[in-house]
């Protein structure tokens, strides 16, 4: 659901996909092949928010701010389910995990990993190529190049998925039993965890 607010409208790329069940408020740029998924609030109403190209808005996330911020969420920008973003900027290329929450005016540098359940105090600048993890955050150690293609491929997939929706997600009635022929779902991609175990056995 999308509406206007105090006389700003938002702004939704042709390519981007948000989905009917997500709220978008206001002062909202939406770009290119950007997923926005169920549950989703975004709120423009006392602040700019933008989403540049290639990012995904996972179900459940939560973003907002203080009146007259900007949330900027850099091209590439991967934010897992049910994450809050309150007034930061998140990096280009960056992931915040599931449930983590990103506080005021914080800066989370390109290619930074912030953990599931991770906790971002107001102000702080998490430099790049930062793996972060904890409540309150520690910054452990840099993301390995290996780390970084983990991720970016994940990326990748969310950014082929607005074009799947467009083209095939639409409201259907439940089969009341399983068709024998129903295919099985590739898996084409891993854990981190298992990737690491894959590349060691190799």
């Amino acid at each position: 659901m999308i509406y206007t607010f105090n006389g700003y409208i938002p702004v939704v790329h042709e390519t981007a996909f948000v989905h009917p069940q997500a709220t978008v408020t206001g002062n909202v740029i939406i770009g290119r092949q950007v997923y926005i998924g169920p549950g989703a609030a975004i709120r423009g109403d006392w602040g700019q928010i933008i989403i540049e190209d290639n990012c995904n808005v996972q179900e459940n996330c939560t973003l907002h701010m203080f009146p007259g911020t900007t949330v900027r969420l850099r091209e590439m920008a991967h934010i897992g389910h049910g994450a809050i973003i309150h007034g930061a900027t998140i990096g280009r290329n960056a992931l915040i995990g599931m449930n983590a929450v990103v506080m005021d005016r914080v800066e989370i540098g390109d290619e930074s990993i912030v953990g599931a359940l991770s906790f971002i105090r107001a102000d702080e600048v998490i430099p790049p190529r930062s793996l972060v993890v904890g409540n309150p955050h520690k910054i452990i150690r840099q993301v390995s190049d290996d780390m970084l293609a983990w991720k970016t491929e994940g990326t990748q997939i969310y950014m082929r998925l607005p074009g799947e929706c467009h083209a095939t997600l639409q409201p259907c009635e439940p089969l009341r039993e399983l068709p024998a022929d129903r295919p099985a779902q590739a898996a084409g991609y891993a854990t981190w965890a298992e990737s690491k175990n894959q590349a060691a056995a190799e």
